[in-house]
């Protein structure tokens, strides 16, 4: 793929100053790096969201969601419509990250419909996927990617497919407590993840990013992005100081020979 993705989502860490001020130091820190080879995306929290997107350029950073219902509207207490999103001016929404799956039970017939929610009010879906590791344990890993790949883009029809990206977390990999994985590892699984993607769009399946994440740091970003399979990076912690997450996006594209 000749572009690199690098994005973070910052969870529930930053107030809507904080984001703010976040956002626009990534911006001036990264504002010389050419987009026709790079796209640099940050999924902020809904409440500052609205400031975000006057604050930035979408030009050099892609905002969106961490996650979406998939009604335009109803009675669903709490939660957030595409049509709330599209009037930020907010093309780009997240689903199925493992949060949502393990911690508030979505299923991945929940992150199907988001999916297509998304794609049909031309949004890009960014769908996260990731094996726990009792999964790893049991050597079930691809096993459980295929069923959240399957489901997850179920019904996504041909000229969608260029609205779908992937995020492969592994979800022993990531947070306060995880274990990084070893690239041959982080290999092996993205390169399943392409062939599933193959049999289910064909030669479309080679518009569709897949980006890693799971404790990318500056130490393994390198090795990660230059990685045959890989074709971006979604970072963690480690993005979430903009000097940081300058220099690791600049390393990582050196390492691929795209600085």
């Amino acid at each position: 793929m000749d572009k690199l993705y690098f994005g973070s989502n910052l969870k529930m860490y930053k107030t809507v100053r904080e984001t703010v001020d976040f956002l626009t130091q990534m911006e001036a820190l990264t504002k010389d790096i050419d987009r026709s080879g790079m796209e640099l995306f940050i999924l902020p929290s809904f409440t500052a969201l609205d400031a975000a997107a006057k604050a930035v350029d979408p030009a050099y950073i892609r905002l969106g969601a961490q996650n979406m219902c998939w009604e335009e509207q109803g009675q669903f207490t709490g939660e957030i419509s595409p049509l709330m999103l599209r009037e930020l001016g907010l093309d780009l929404v997240m689903a199925g990250h493992s949060e949502r799956r393990h911690v508030f039970g979505e299923t991945d017939m929940e992150e199907n419909r988001k999916v297509l929610s998304a794609v049909s009010h031309g949004m890009t879906a960014l769908l996260c996927i990731g094996e726990t590791a009792e999964d790893k344990r049991f050597s079930v890993s691809r096993e459980v990617l295929r069923r959240q790949l399957k489901i997850g883009l179920f019904g996504v029809v041909q000229e969608d497919v260029s609205r779908i990206r992937v995020a492969y977390e592994p979800v022993w990999s990531i947070g306060t407590q995880g274990t990084p994985a070893e690239p041959a590892y982080v290999e092996e699984m993205h390169a399943e993840i392409q062939r599933c993607l193959e049999e289910l769009f064909g030669e479309m399946a080679g518009e569709i990013p897949v980006l890693y994440g799971g404790s990318v740091n500056p130490q393994n970003a390198e090795s990660l992005i230059t990685l045959p399979s890989v074709d971006g990076l979604y970072v963690g912690r480690a993005a979430w100081q903009a000097e940081n997450f300058n220099l690791l996006i600049r390393q990582a594209m050196q390492a691929a020979g795209k600085a």
